[in-house]
């Protein structure tokens, strides 16, 4: 078993933490400073995004928008546009699922066109 305390970690603002990484999932500490944000941007795995400390917005391209602080849970499915943007001093997990996901360019190529549908 491994285990952290995602409030003591120590995780710099601009260097996120991967925690774990498998095929399952990887899981990712990010510090996230007031005021600053995850422009908008997708990945191509389902992306579950917790506040573990602060207070967050979070917006996707289709106009939804939520925001909260600790213990807000939010999921959005792959390729799905979102930004996230720190009201406060932040810390999130995310968790992206599976790692990596279908048409990630870490993927052999073969792969990434199947997943694109060619």
């Amino acid at each position: 078993m491994e285990n952290w305390n995602l409030n003591e970690l120590e995780v710099p603002p601009h260097q996120p933490k991967v925690l774990d990484s498998e095929s399952e999932g990887r899981a990712i500490v990010i510090n996230l400073p007031a005021g600053e944000q995850l422009q908008e941007h997708q990945v191509h795995e389902r992306a579950w995004i917790l506040v573990v400390d602060g207070n967050i917005e979070l917006s996707t391209a289709g106009g939804e928008s939520a925001s909260g602080g600790t213990g807000l849970l939010a999921i959005f499915d792959p390729a799905e546009r979102h930004e996230v943007r720190a009201v406060e001093d932040s810390r999130i997990l995310l968790v992206l699922s599976p790692w990596p996901g279908d048409g990630h360019p870490s993927q052999p190529e073969e792969v990434r066109e199947r997943a694109d549908g060619e």
